[in-house]
């Protein structure tokens, strides 16, 4: 960004072993005008009660007035590229000297959730305000995110390089990842739900949205200065498992780097067609005719604008929703970023203890006459070293994480929940969670590289009651020649838990203990009563494309003997259908797919009072579909279950497959077709996937 001399476009790092705090505060009369003849004398602050000696203060004056409109010329100029390198303390003192009375605003643009519209209507709102409303004060950077984040320009003042830059982003990349539906199964029925993973080449992940808002918070934490980040989506889509811990991941790092959030919905007021319009596939079967299918576009609009709402709320910022007019969300920015002071203290409290410390701020009682108003950031959580922790510290740190509100994405996790129904009252949960392996540190121990896993999983019920817990160590001993391969690949943890129907929280901790880098994922999870279900009653749909011993598990607590019993992933010969969490196949690879239907309706002549007949004979049939715009493309071969299986009350195994080859890269939606002839019920939920090409997959291999 504008960087000091010879530091120009780089990302900062900052190295010092005085830890600084900055505090910005806002000082208003009772008039509503800033007070700007204060000293830092004039302060007092206080961290965890305790005071504290404010090493520095300035001032910074903004205004609002809009410069003299310009044409836009869209000349080309030269952009700084000058190699990353550390930023000294005393450079740091430079940044803050160098935008002194500045409003830093970064523009970001999601690509990857825009249609191409929305994409020109979001640039040209931009283009719009640099032209007619940026102000003296303001400094502005572009970045981007398509499949990963780019800062496209460095903080400057000339409005003819950021016209040109603006102009310069082209309409229509991304866009073809913007159309994917919601990654959980079909909102009409009750098959599992998944969450992508950051390693594959996968778009359907929310998470990386928001890993890219945390990355950009960190990146603009050198600078002193209150930041605004104006982020222009056409919302965020939730993913089938939300991770709760990254929005609040996400929010903490702005928050530690005073970047306030304020996103635009590109997509300004709309209204939805009662049956969809042109872009989407019609509902289908009864949907239209019941509403369902006008409500669930509805929810699915709510959500993405959900998560925007709360990244603004979160921040100190404001969302602009449902308008049409997007360069009202800009001005919003200069309004919102006034004058205000910069506080800036050395902490005396020195522990790395990761642990939140409040911070309080008023003026000194020879100020009390000015009855003035005080806002500032009420607190940050401090910084936290491993190495220096004891055993119990570590301990402790693991049942923090576990209790505390706030989440870490140092370890990046992808995380599968399913069920199965074991009795009326009873299921079985199996969680699967991938593990990014460049994530991990090895240590060299003679030949073999070594490092050692912690995992806390933890149910709630719907009161906060714990229901179920798992408490696992698992060391990992390779080759120091295959520890390179795990850099490229997943590591899976696989557990499994017991639940009763209801409504739950699971939180999931992991933890790397050579550097200590630690993953949380919290979602909402609910365990349907599938007794109270009047149609075809099934387990989740798990899709996987690999088969290994179960006993070769690299990692996991399901080769415990009881949970190896329970799971139907693992079938009597031993063999563990690998759940393919991110799910993302390779062209030339197979689909396997599981479900279990449940209390399938047998002939007349044959049925019992438990149903399935006395004999447990059934007549089902399933198969496989993928479809593409609404069109089947492919299909398996279908399979039939004339007897009820042995595992579980009164349940029909299905064991699907389908060969991928000659089905080009692209977003597919897997279709199970599931018929009880007997019953004359059918269901066909439906999850979505991607085919990847070859090359693209290759860093995502299986371990």
């Amino acid at each position: 960004m504008a960087w000091p001399s010879g530091i120009a476009g780089q990302d900062v790092v900052f190295k010092s072993d005085v830890k600084v705090v900055i505090i910005n505060v806002t000082v208003t009369a009772r008039d509503g005008q800033p007070l700007d003849k204060l000293s830092k004398d004039d302060f007092i602050l206080l961290e965890d009660g305790k005071p504290q000696q404010i090493r520095s203060l300035d001032f910074q004056r903004l205004g609002t007035d809009p410069l003299p409109p310009i044409a836009p010329t869209f000349a080309q100029r030269q952009k700084p590229t000058t190699p990353p390198r550390t930023v000294t303390a005393a450079e740091r003192d430079q940044l803050k000297e160098q935008y002194q009375d500045r409003r830093l605003m970064v523009m970001l643009f999601d690509l990857s959730s825009m249609q191409p519209a929305e994409q020109f209507r979001a640039l040209e709102a931009a283009q719009k305000f640099v032209s007619t409303q940026l102000s003296a004060s303001d400094v502005v950077s572009v970045m981007t995110f398509s499949t990963s984040l780019k800062t496209v320009l460095d903080f400057t003042a000339d409005r003819e390089l950021l016209l040109s830059t603006i102009k310069g982003i082209r309409v229509g990349e991304g866009s073809e990842q913007s159309g994917v539906a919601e990654t959980g199964a079909d909102a009409e029925d009750q098959s599992g739900a998944f969450v992508a993973d950051d390693t594959e080449f996968n778009i359907f992940n929310t998470d990386r949205k928001l890993a890219a808002l945390e990355d950009a918070s960190r990146k603009l934490a050198p600078y002193p200065q209150k930041k605004a980040l104006v982020y222009f989506s056409s919302g965020v889509e939730k993913t089938g498992v939300d991770n709760q811990s990254q929005l609040r991941s996400t929010v903490a790092a702005a928050v530690r780097a005073n970047v306030s959030f304020y996103p635009i919905d590109a997509r300004g007021l709309s209204a939805s067609a009662p049956g969809g319009d042109a872009s989407q596939a019609g509902a289908s079967g009864t949907a239209l005719a019941s509403g369902r299918g006008q409500r669930q576009r509805s929810d699915s609009f709510n959500n993405q604008q959900e998560t925007l709402f709360s990244l603004a709320s979160d921040t100190g910022g404001k969302a602009l929703l449902d308008g049409n007019d997007l360069t009202v969300g800009l001005r919003e920015v200069q309004k919102s970023i006034d004058s205000y002071y910069i506080l800036s203290y050395v902490s005396t409290n020195i522990a790395d203890d990761g642990r939140y410390r409040k911070v309080q701020v008023k003026l000194a009682p020879g100020q009390a006459a000015l009855r003035a108003k005080l806002d500032y950031r009420q607190g940050y959580f401090a910084a936290s070293t491993f190495k220096t922790m004891t055993g119990s510290d570590k301990e402790t740190q693991l049942q923090q994480a576990l209790a505390s509100e706030s989440g870490s994405t140092e370890l990046p996790l992808a995380v599968e929940i399913d069920y199965f129904r074991l009795s009326k009252t009873k299921y079985f949960v199996p969680v699967t969670v991938r593990i990014s392996g460049a994530a991990l540190a090895f240590r060299n121990k003679g030949s073999k590289a070594a490092t050692e896993l912690d995992f806390i999983a933890q149910f709630k019920d719907s009161k906060g009651r714990v229901s179920s817990l798992v408490r696992d160590t698992i060391p990992l001993k390779i080759d120091q020649a295959t520890a390179g391969e795990v850099a490229r690949k997943q590591i899976q943890y696989d557990t499994g838990f017991t639940l009763t129907p209801g409504k739950y929280v699971l939180r999931f901790i992991a933890r790397e203990n050579g550097e200590g880098k630690t993953g949380t994922f919290e979602t909402n999870v609910i365990i349907p009563e599938l007794a109270a279900e009047k149609s075809l009653r099934l387990s989740s749909v798990v899709l996987s494309n690999q088969r290994q011993p179960a006993k070769e598990q690299l990692a996991g607590a399901s080769n415990k003997k009881k949970l190896v019993e329970q799971n139907p992933l693992v079938s009597t010969d031993g063999q563990k259908l690998v759940p393919n969490v991110t799910r993302a196949f390779r062209s030339g690879q197979t689909l396997f797919a599981y479900l279990e239907l449940y209390d399938p309706a047998a002939p007349e002549s044959a049925a019992g009072p438990g149903g399935g007949g006395p004999a447990g004979i059934v007549g089902v049939s399933a198969s496989l579909s993928l479809l593409k715009d609404d069109r089947k493309v492919a299909e398996s071969a279908p399979s039939r279950a004339f007897r009820v299986g042995t595992r579980g009350e009164n349940a029909v195994p299905l064991r699907l497959q389908l060969p991928l080859k000659d089905l080009k890269p692209g977003t597919y939606i897997c279709q199970v077709n599931v018929i009880d002839e007997f019953g004359k019920k059918f269901a066909f939920p439906r999850t979505s996937m991607i085919i990847v090409p070859e090359e693209a997959a290759k860093p995502a291999a299986q371990p």
